[in-house]
């Protein structure tokens, strides 16, 4: 696949993280609550995984398998249900604008931080000065986009 491939790919992920957040609310409040909500979310993501792998005939990792990886790669887990029922809780809430823009303000900062310490195995890319002017700007322009039809004293 070429990168432009990839960044499609990345962007329509990314697209549909404010429907995941609506459509997710009207399932909480159908069932009545997050955690139903998420349970139910998870629980279609695992048959649409396993027909996926039907499809395209991969084989499943076994037990043995996956016995011998770290525990601390499980948190993946925690973490996906820890954003899923934080983003079903907030969006109604809070606003799918808003939530979403203090998620994306959290990732920039922190991938560029992850980047730049090599964390979690990613691959060493320093924060350099334009870096972070570049991330600045970007955040800039996403907080812009929150607040620009919010009358100038409501803003406070």
């Amino acid at each position: 696949m070429s990168s432009v491939s990839y960044a499609i790919w990345a962007f329509a992920a990314g697209a549909l993280i404010p429907l995941m957040a609506l459509l997710n609310a009207g399932i909480a409040r159908t069932t009545g609550g997050q955690i139903q909500a998420t349970i139910i979310l998870f629980a279609i993501g695992l048959i649409a995984s396993l027909l996926l792998a039907l499809i395209m005939t991969v084989r499943l990792p076994d037990l043995h398998t996956l016995l011998r990886v770290a525990p601390q790669q499980y948190a993946g887990g925690v973490i996906v249900a820890f954003y899923v029922l934080s983003i079903t809780y907030l969006a109604p809430r809070f606003g799918v604008g808003n939530a979403i823009l203090f998620v994306v303000t959290a990732q920039l900062i922190t991938s560029a931080l992850m980047d730049h310490l090599a964390l979690a195995g990613a691959t060493l890319r320093p924060l350099t000065t334009m870096r972070a002017v570049g991330l600045l700007i970007v955040i800039t322009g996403v907080v812009i986009t929150q607040i620009s039809d919010r009358p100038i004293g409501a803003m406070r």
